[in-house]
């Protein structure tokens, strides 16, 4: 045992590994195999007749019922979009309240804001999804504030209350990491861009924004994942179906195969959102 601790000292590297090895292996075992078990039942066909999941009788019949559906393919858009939509919403929300956060707020006023931004984070999630739910439905808060001016609330019948509670949900992971590049970013090329006759505006789009993209980025992998991926909230606030909803459905009908197939979907597209953003450097901004 002595000769082990000594040996280990003295290889630094080889002591990493060893305490690397233990959470490493358990995510390679917990979080890979999962999704290789997932991959596998993607390929499982259902017998059309019994309704029964037959394992391992490999099949396709999943896929292509995936795609050949319009329904499944209006579906798979319609997440993408609102997943899109939503980070492009909280990116432009958060700029302007990291940059105040960064650059003009005092340091009492910035720790005041911060509190604010994590604030929601502290209540349960299903707390704010209902809370949301009680403030857009037909006869809630927005309609009772609006009655007065004769208009109608937006009821729980509409995409765009999708959009407006996920973009509320996960603003404030758009915002920190904004808010942590913008604190890199040192005051002398500010001061350099003044010095050179570069205004404000010119300032922000050449020196800031080039600089503070990694960190956008940074901060879409949260906000497009976390939204592509929801499915409670579509389900409370609107009648429109989503990737998570129909896995949701599928996997409580026992047509495993065709939920498992359709989680590829949102696995595939993340895949490849993280490989781009590993180009532009996000992760180091993380």
């Amino acid at each position: 045992m002595r000769r082990a601790s000594i040996w280990l000292y003295r290889h630094p590297r080889a002591r990493l590994r060893a305490l690397l090895a233990s959470p490493l292996g358990w995510i390679a075992v917990v979080y890979l195999g999962s999704l290789f078990v997932l991959l596998l039942h993607a390929f499982w066909s259902k017998d059309s007749f019994t309704g029964k999941v037959a394992p391992f009788d490999w099949s396709l019949a999943a896929f292509a019922e995936i795609f050949g559906n319009d329904v499944y393919r209006t579906i798979a858009v319609r997440t993408i979009g609102i997943a899109v939509a939503v980070t492009l919403t909280d990116a432009l929300l958060a700029l302007p309240i990291a940059y105040y956060m960064a650059r003009v707020a005092s340091p009492r006023r910035r720790r005041a804001i911060v509190i604010a931004v994590l604030m929601p984070l502290w209540a349960a999630y299903l707390v704010k999804a209902y809370a949301w739910r009680t403030i857009l439905q037909g006869n809630g808060l927005l309609s009772w504030a609006l009655g007065p001016f004769g208009i109608a609330g937006p009821g729980l019948d509409e995409l765009q209350n999708t959009w407006i509670v996920l973009s509320y949900l996960w603003l404030p992971y758009m915002i920190l990491p904004i808010y942590a590049g913008l604190e890199r970013i040192p005051n002398a090329l500010l001061e350099a861009a003044s010095d050179l006759g570069a205004g404000a505006g010119s300032t922000f789009r050449r020196v800031v924004l080039p600089l503070l993209f990694p960190s956008i980025v940074a901060g879409s992998i949260f906000t497009f994942s976390l939204s592509i991926g929801d499915y409670i909230v579509p389900d409370l606030v609107s009648d429109a179906k989503f990737i998570g909803n129909v896995i949701y459905d599928n996997s409580a009908l026992g047509n495993f195969p065709l939920a498992a197939a359709y989680s590829l979907l949102p696995v595939a597209v993340m895949i490849g959102y993280l490989a781009i953003a590993r180009r532009l450097g996000a992760f180091e901004s993380l």
